[in-house]
């Protein structure tokens, strides 16, 4: 009888698991692993997410280019559009890619946007490509850093909002500094028992200092009364 027990005791958590997700969606909620920042939209998988942030990226790096010849406001909306439809769009599971992407989809998008377009000519050398290609990567910094800083913050929210399990990344985090302050106090115990180990001996020494002294005293006093009684013949 304790076999078949046994074996189906560790069905028991992947059956309510089932249950719950199969709740959530009669309920309009996909299961958290899979939801975007909406409860009610699935998310989509992580190269789905940076193509979407690479596509409109690329597409405002190519209007400002042509019609600037450097980035602008149509580049501003498309990139900060496209990284954070992408962090907020994304499966839970996978936030780690649209969050670190901006600065490096800059860093791609950019120059090959202006290569593709602005050829240097034959006599063109080094410095000038370089030029040609750090003026806007400069012009976009300010942009760069305003989306990073929002989207770090969206999935932020994220990762303490949505939570998958107790081994998840905000759970290790709490974990990690739960177990600082854990041993933050057991030092400070071990710093207080040091403490109070110091402290018998000295007060058992000056007890044993006043009782000795105590009993000099004691006896000097019963001397001198032996020492002063009159003798009886």
């Amino acid at each position: 009888m304790t076999g078949p027990r046994d074996s189906t005791a560790p069905r028991r958590p992947q059956a309510g698991r089932r249950q719950r997700s199969a709740a959530q969606q009669r309920a309009g909620q996909w299961p958290v692993a899979d939801r975007s920042l909406i409860a009610s939209v699935l998310g989509i998988p992580p190269l789905a997410a940076i193509g979407v942030a690479l596509v409109l990226t690329a597409i405002g790096v190519f209007v400002d280019i042509l019609r600037l010849g450097t980035l602008g406001t149509i580049f501003t909306i498309a990139y900060f559009a496209g990284c954070v439809l992408a962090v907020s769009w994304v499966r839970r599971r996978s936030l780690f890619g649209p969050m670190v992407q901006p600065p490096l989809l800059l860093a791609v998008a950019v120059p090959a946007v202006v290569l593709l377009i602005g050829t240097p000519g034959p006599g063109a050398g080094a410095t000038e490509t370089m030029l040609m290609i750090g003026a806007p990567l400069v012009n976009g910094f300010p942009t760069m850093a305003v989306t990073t800083a929002v989207v770090l913050v969206i999935g932020v929210v994220r990762l303490f909002a949505q939570r998958t399990g107790r081994d998840d990344a905000a759970g290790r985090l709490r974990g990690l500094f739960g177990r600082g302050r854990r041993a933050e106090e057991a030092e400070l115990e071990e710093l207080e028992e040091l403490d109070l180990e110091d402290e018998r001996p000295r007060r058992a020494g000056t007890g044993t200092a006043r009782v000795s002294s105590r009993r000099g005293s004691d006896a000097a006093r019963g001397a001198g009364r032996t020492s002063g009684s009159p003798r009886r013949s």
